[in-house]
């Protein structure tokens, strides 16, 4: 038997799915394709927390820190655990535009699964409706099992092309997901899938590159190079290095092998940190790192993912350096990674006064992006690009007519504090353009990196510099309404040359400003 729900979201939109009585309010909405908030899907974070205003259900299992007696009592609800036994009207805290944002949550079917070694396993997943899956390499997906209470967090080992994903998972001894890899799982079983999350990924590759994987951390090390081997125009060198612990820890060498011919300059080593290890370069990669070969004298982009004791290692190394690396991302993966509890994600910004390193925490998972502040406004304007640049990706196949609607009135609210070359209210000014530029983040549901965005502080930064009267580039407010233009025919080639094009003028005007202020 199924029930109707009807959606009322606080900007007077009502939206009706059906669910039946097995079914979760949440899962019904999913399936009709509404992103109604969700995180944990067990009742144990509070995100999908929400006002029943009429119908019974059954109210489901959950914690109390995530929905107390006197919430329930008043007729709040976890929609993640909430079951109709009649029609239901329930309240969403959010509005209809972004309702359609968030993590997708897709279902899949094990097409493979591999032992790559006793520590080691390699599983492939046919998703359903897979066009509707945008990924960036370096992401990751938060998976649970068929009829799990847990997921867990993996990050893609394939590109983001490719028909069939894959993923490999560190065998941990009393870890649910390895107890269920190795012991329960089967080709054909049906997972759940959410995502993509992370901050993690593939910038535009201009400098030199270096890799950096410990152990599974090979796996977004692959769909990178996964990526690069499908761009025709990469004139860049890409090294990587790949430690593990033990000599079985090394896995899917044939795989990297094979990139020594798909990309035009790409060489590899690995090192195991094992004493009793008869591998020829035993220890830590930091300990084979060449500064010309490897960090080209500080002008290469370092990417590294492997576990927490490895990222300080390389961290501190990279710091000691005369010439530390332009730019430096990492992702760092607890065994605890997608469990339960604590589901927020939260951010922080570190400044010295040569590097600005932005951190975003979520539960299992930290990712880091640490830049050279040789021109400190610079290098915060090319960390949103890249990541402006990374979202794009994410949500072409999000937007619809009404998004587009919705984007141009932003645009045409920032714009109207501009007149020529002049912004006439920079704090009206500020808000407006942060608004815009966060719409984006926003649409594609990875909270990572509307956290990234965020915390580089670049509304903070304007509002400090820019004043009432003073120089804007006469091109900003076109550029304004030349991306949504873009965006909307899909031209991803004119997406990144007007990206390009407005953050060397939004550069240009902190110029100006910072300037004038130091002749006045």
């Amino acid at each position: 038997m199924t029930h109707q729900i009807a959606l009322a979201f606080e900007d007077g939109i009502t939206r009706f799915v059906e669910c039946a009585e097995d079914q979760t309010v949440a899962d019904a909405a999913y399936q009709a394709r509404i992103n109604i908030p969700f995180d944990c899907r067990d009742g144990a974070c509070g995100t999908c927390k929400s006002f029943c205003e009429s119908g019974d259900y059954d109210e489901g299992e959950y914690i109390e820190d995530a929905l107390s007696e006197d919430e329930a009592a008043e007729g709040y609800i976890l929609t993640c655990q909430t079951k109709p036994y009649t029609d239901m009207v329930v309240q969403i805290a959010t509005t209809s535009v972004l309702a359609k944002t968030g993590a997708s949550t897709l279902i899949g079917t094990i097409t493979e699964l591999e032992r790559l070694s006793e520590s080691t396993v390699k599983f492939a997943v046919q998703i359903e409706d897979r066009e509707t899956l945008n990924y960036l390499p370096g992401q990751y997906m938060n998976i649970a099992p068929p009829n799990s209470d847990f997921h867990r967090s993996y990050s893609f080992s394939s590109g983001p092309s490719e028909d069939i994903v894959t993923f490999l998972v560190k065998l941990t001894r009393g870890g649910l997901m390895s107890e269920y890899l190795t012991d329960t799982a089967k080709v054909g079983d049906r997972l759940n899938l959410t995502g993509p999350m992370g901050s993690f990924f593939l910038r535009d590759p201009l400098n030199p590159i270096l890799l950096l994987a410990g152990g599974t951390g090979l796996a977004p090390i692959t769909s990178i190079l996964e990526k690069l081997s499908e761009d025709e125009l990469l004139d860049v060198p890409v090294r990587l290095i790949y430690g593990a612990t033990f000599d079985h820890d090394l896995v899917e060498l044939e795989k990297l092998e094979t990139f020594r011919n798909r990309l035009p300059d790409f060489d590899y080593f690995t090192v195991v940190s094992d004493p009793e290890s008869n591998h020829e370069r035993k220890g830590y990669v930091t300990q084979y790192m060449d500064t010309a070969e490897h960090l080209h004298n500080g002008e290469a982009d370092v990417y590294l993912c492997g576990p927490p004791p490895m990222v300080e290692a390389v961290r501190t190394f990279l710091n000691d350096q005369e010439n530390p690396p332009q730019n430096f991302y990492y992702e760092k993966f607890s065994s605890a990674a997608g469990t339960t509890g604590d589901s927020a994600v939260r951010a922080d910004i570190s400044t010295t006064e040569d590097s600005a390193e932005v951190t975003i925490s979520a539960p299992g998972v930290e990712t880091g992006q640490v830049h050279r502040l040789d021109e400190s406004e610079r290098a915060i304007f090319d960390a949103r690009m890249a990541l402006e640049l990374g979202v794009v990706t994410l949500v072409t196949d999000i937007l619809d007519a009404e998004d587009f609607v919705e984007f141009r009135r932003l645009a045409d609210k920032a714009n109207a504090f501009i007149e020529g070359e002049k912004v006439t209210d920079v704090a009206g000014y500020v808000e407006a353009n942060n608004d815009y530029h966060e719409f984006l983040f926003r649409r594609s549901g990875n909270d990572a990196m509307l956290q990234a965005y965020s915390t580089l502080e670049v509304a903070k930064v304007m509002g400090r510099e820019l004043e009432d009267a003073g120089f804007m580039h006469g091109d900003i407010a076109q550029e304004h309404h030349d991306l949504i233009d873009a965006l909307e025919a899909k031209d991803f080639s004119r997406v990144r040359e007007v990206l390009s094009a407005h953050n060397d003028h939004a550069v240009r005007t902190m110029d100006e400003a910072v300037a004038k202020k130091a002749n006045a």
